[in-house]
């Protein structure tokens, strides 16, 4: 799907920068063509910045997202949400970052929400890198609770997991 996204932009590389970023940060595009995170607006200046670009190019990227009925409904209706990666420690909630041996194998999630409800530990959030958007997807699990050590052995186990990284 994401290629087909892109290939809209082929032939405008500055114009996929802007679009990676809209999407990467859960960026909306209003009707009358400004960027927002829910009802707060982002300034295009600060959106060139970011992705590298001139502001135009962030005009003409928008224009081209109206424009397009496909991508229009995308970025309209794609949400951010809060990554607790960071803050889950302070919390008194665990963490466990998985770097999975490939990426694209399926049932990566299943067998690590499995190993993790073994051990009588509650999932709060997980969140799975895109493997188009990093060169090294990590899965992270954010848990009810600290986690014990011994889960790392278990969790190594798996076939699909080629680290483990707890918090």
């Amino acid at each position: 799907m994401w290629s087909i996204l892109l290939r809209k932009f082929e032939k405008y590389p500055a114009q996929q920068k802007v679009l990676k970023l809209l999407f990467e940060r859960g960026f909306q595009v209003s009707d009358e063509g400004k960027v927002t995170s829910g009802a707060i607006e982002i300034a295009h200046t600060q959106l060139a910045r970011e992705a590298g670009v001139d502001r135009r190019v962030v005009d003409s990227t928008t224009e081209v997202i109206l424009s397009d009925d496909q991508l229009k409904k995308i970025f309209q209706n794609v949400k951010s949400i809060p990554f607790l990666r960071d803050v889950a420690p302070l919390m008194g909630q665990g963490v466990i970052i998985i770097t999975p041996d490939d990426a694209s194998n399926k049932g990566i999630i299943s067998e690590v929400s499995t190993v993790i409800a073994q051990q009588n530990i509650s999932i709060r959030q997980a969140v799975s890198d895109d493997p188009f958007f990093t060169d090294e997807p990590r899965l992270t699990i954010i848990t009810d609770t600290k986690v014990p050590g011994s889960i790392i052995e278990e969790l190594l186990k798996l076939d699909s997991v080629k680290s483990v990284n707890i918090a």
